[in-house]
């Protein structure tokens, strides 16, 4: 090509991207929304207030600090192998597909052709009577061509601009939501595990009853065939015993389905890692939880309000890509290359050539679509900004419900132990009482059962403590770390 040609396209070059460099985006920017939020969570003071709690753990690894090491393992396993997390993952990677592609957009593209053709010519068609009565027609030919092209759409008005920072965000929101499925995870297994422990206190408590009441029931029928008791003191008795044992069948049903559900979380076939927590453990105790940094520290730990305010950011995008409609879209087109019917004359001077295209495209009469489009853009924008401001407003809720149930539990299990060590020492004394004639049957058996509720009871109260516990860690953004921290800059903006 000749340098005249080369230097004129080299200037027309630098002309337009000065011009789009200098252009604007149509729409309007995108001002990230404030909001006011209270200085404190009303239950901060409470929670400073704990007693028994351990130190605070770092939210990022808040299970760490149950100090129990099967729940570590737990948590580990579900990390690494469970299937939500891992198609929220692949949902990261298809979102950072479609940024690639909208940055593409914004770039020349370039193609390469080549094509060899061999054709008969047939002599019956109008062309084939034609050319066969022309000297020297030769019926068979050939075409080659051999050509590089380029094209660009010139984004004057920041359409595509728009559309790419729609795709950056949205691709900010996927990351986002992939943290919050972690910690959806995460708390999931923590959940399931100590409702395996506490399922499984409530059956050992159940079966240390189930043998107490026996050894009653042996004890009346020995009197009751000594003549000493009554057939109805005996039948009460094993009543009570029949009533004791039939609750631990479904404790036991339920403490499978817990354990199935466990190695499921854990991204693992049922009855996997059954064997690892057949033994009773423990019911893991509460640990303190951090609530100095308060409110405004949702807007960046959450991944939830992270991804609602990317989803903002990306419907406020949107408006300008609709906006791009009302203007006309400039594109360039070019092509060199060669084209000859002879193989050998290909890349020949006289078989080059050259062509270049400007192209316009204008929706000049369909602006009425184009202003559906730009009220649907805006509507959706509307939507995604209450829907951030709820998603705020539940986050805000969620922490203060977790923190007032963790308080009330704890309230609970220190009043609930005090009246555990009063009615066993009345069931030792009924049981004294009995034995030496001054008490009846009824006695024992009511201060039996009114031992087994309180017992039952202070082992609901420890889960349901370790449950809000959980529940505070999660509603504070607790479970993931730094690895997507490119997702927490961009919610400050």
């Amino acid at each position: 090509m000749p340098p005249t040609i080369l230097r004129k396209g080299r200037l027309l070059l630098t002309i337009v991207a000065a011009v789009v460099t200098a252009a604007c985006a149509v729409g309007p920017d995108y001002r990230p929304p404030v909001e006011t939020l209270a200085h404190d969570f009303h239950g901060s003071a409470a929670m400073e207030q704990r007693t028994g709690a351990v130190a605070p753990p770092p939210l990022s690894t808040w299970w760490t600090g149950f100090n129990d090491p099967e729940l570590n393992l737990v948590v580990s396993r579900a990390l690494a192998q469970n299937l939500d997390l891992a198609q929220a993952v692949a949902r990261v990677s298809q979102a950072r597909a479609g940024t690639k592609a909208a940055l593409s957009a914004l770039l020349p593209s370039g193609r390469v052709t080549a094509d060899a053709a061999r054709a008969h010519q047939s002599l019956e068609d109008q062309l084939g009577r034609v050319e066969s009565a022309s000297p020297g027609f030769n019926r068979n030919g050939g075409l080659y061509d051999l050509g590089i092209g380029a094209s660009w759409e010139i984004d004057l008005f920041g359409g595509l601009r728009r559309t790419r920072e729609a795709a950056e965000a949205e691709y900010q929101a996927s990351d986002a939501a992939r943290a919050a499925t972690q910690l959806t995870v995460v708390a999931e297994a923590a959940d399931t595990y100590v409702l395996v422990r506490t399922l499984q206190a409530r059956i050992d408590l159940a079966q240390g009853q189930a043998r107490t009441q026996q050894k009653l029931v042996d004890l009346v029928r020995l009197q009751y065939s000594r003549g000493v008791a009554s057939e109805f003191q005996l039948r009460q008795a094993e009543g009570q015993s029949a009533d004791v044992a039939s609750a631990i069948p479904g404790l036991e049903t339920d403490l499978n389905s817990a354990l199935n559900s466990l190695d499921v979380l854990m991204g693992s076939a049922p009855g996997t890692y059954r064997a690892e927590l057949e033994n009773p453990g423990a019911i893991p105790h509460a640990p303190a939880v951090q609530t100095a940094d308060g409110p405004t520290s949702l807007l960046r730990r959450r991944p939830d309000i992270i991804a609602a305010e990317r989803r903002l950011a990306a419907s406020n995008a949107r408006i300008g890509e609709a906006i791009s409609g009302y203007y006309p879209k400039i594109s360039l087109t070019g092509l060199i290359g060669s084209s000859t019917t002879v193989a050998g004359n290909l890349l020949s001077s006289d078989a080059n050539l050259a062509q270049g295209i400007a192209g316009l495209r204008w929706r000049l009469f369909d602006f009425g679509q184009v202003d559906a489009e730009v009220k649907s853009a805006k509507g959706k924008n509307a939507e995604a900004l209450a829907a951030y401001r709820l998603t705020v407003l539940e986050a805000t809720a969620e922490v203060e419900n977790a923190f007032s149930a963790l308080v009330k539990h704890e309230a609970q299990i220190e009043t609930l132990s005090a009246g555990e060590a009063s009615l066993a020492r009345a069931q030792d004394s009924a049981s004294a009482g009995y034995h030496n004639g001054a008490l009846s049957l009824v006695d024992v058996l009511d201060a039996q059962a009114r031992l087994q509720r309180t017992q039952d009871e202070r082992i609901l109260a420890q889960s349901a403590a370790a449950h809000a516990a959980i529940a505070s860690f999660r509603a504070l953004g607790g479970g993931w770390g730094d690895d997507v921290t490119e997702v927490k800059i961009a919610a400050l903006r």
